[in-house]
């Protein structure tokens, strides 16, 4: 089993970056597809990015397709999510979490989540 920790989130003027951490305790984590997803005030958790255990697939909601990259590092247990150009219409908690689906844009095939982290953009 793996446990993530998200780390990176704050607050950040409309058309800024920020990279988003998540370190994943368990000595298995390279055989999981790690995912984020968000969860705005009063809405449903909804996907945002995935990646597959071998590091050479990725998957990307629309509405953050061209501007955020998912990336990991098996070697050190930790996945990535850059986000460039934000929009205030991101804020939101994001999470990470882990399954052994492939494609895995739905929350319900993960089992392992993070705290979450939260993430401001300001208009």
């Amino acid at each position: 089993q793996v446990q993530p920790v998200e780390s990176g989130g704050g607050l950040v003027q409309a058309g800024g970056s920020l990279r988003l951490s998540c370190a994943a305790s368990g000595r298995t984590f390279s055989i999981y597809t790690m995912g984020w997803f968000r969860q705005a005030p009063g809405q449903e958790r909804e996907f945002v990015a995935a990646i597959i255990w071998s590091n050479d697939i990725t998957s990307y909601a629309d509405s953050v397709k061209g501007r955020f990259t998912i990336s990991r590092d098996n070697a050190k247990n930790m996945v990535y999510l850059q986000m460039n150009n934000l929009k205030p219409e991101d804020t939101a908690v994001y999470y990470c979490a882990a399954c052994r689906e492939w494609p895995a844009d739905n929350d319900r095939m993960y089992r392992y989540w993070g705290q979450g982290t939260q993430v401001t953009v300001s208009s």
